[in-house]
């Protein structure tokens, strides 16, 4: 199966106040973050990652976090994703699910090339709900941030039957 997320922010301190995540610590919020992902992923499942996996002072390397997690990981690289190390990754990619086609990125806003279709994207988090909510059928946006997924991966299943298609 496919499923998406990004923002994970591991190890970043600050996230949690700018973000209003509901932990009391950087090692409570990645511990249950790193079992909503386990419980929810099974190795041969493929996670598209929209961006920004770790950030912060002293935080574990992208890699280190990235072998973690379960499934087959395919990686969009976000504004906060800079110690990748020999992690592949992808500035965007455009796919196709069952007959539609989606642009995955870190952020709407780099979409500089004019693509016109849906867009599965991370970096607003839970910011601006109004413009950047989970499903924006107008604006052809799912927003896969961390905090709007309650922090567990959304499968392509389930964003199939919110878009309506």
């Amino acid at each position: 199966m496919e499923y998406f997320i990004g923002d994970l922010h591991l190890d970043h301190t600050n996230i949690i106040k700018y973000c209003n995540r509901p932990f009391k610590s950087t090692e409570e919020m990645n511990t249950f973050i790193l079992k909503k992902w386990n419980e929810a992923i099974d190795d041969t499942d493929t996670v598209y990652f929209l961006g920004d996996i770790a950030f912060g002072r002293g935080s574990r390397t992208s890699q280190w976090w990235w072998s973690k997690l379960k499934g087959c990981k395919v990686l969009i690289k976000g504004n906060h994703d800079r110690d990748l190390g020999g992690l592949k990754f992808y500035r965007y990619l455009i796919k196709e699910f069952h007959g539609v086609k989606f642009l995955l990125i870190h952020s709407p806003s780099y979409n500089d090339f004019g693509y016109k279709g849906w867009v599965i994207h991370g970096h607003h988090h839970n910011n601006y709900p109004n413009e950047y909510p989970l499903v924006h059928k107008q604006n052809k946006t799912i927003n896969v941030s961390a905090e709007v997924l309650n922090y567990t991966p959304i499968s392509l299943d389930k964003i199939m039957e919110l878009i309506k298609l």
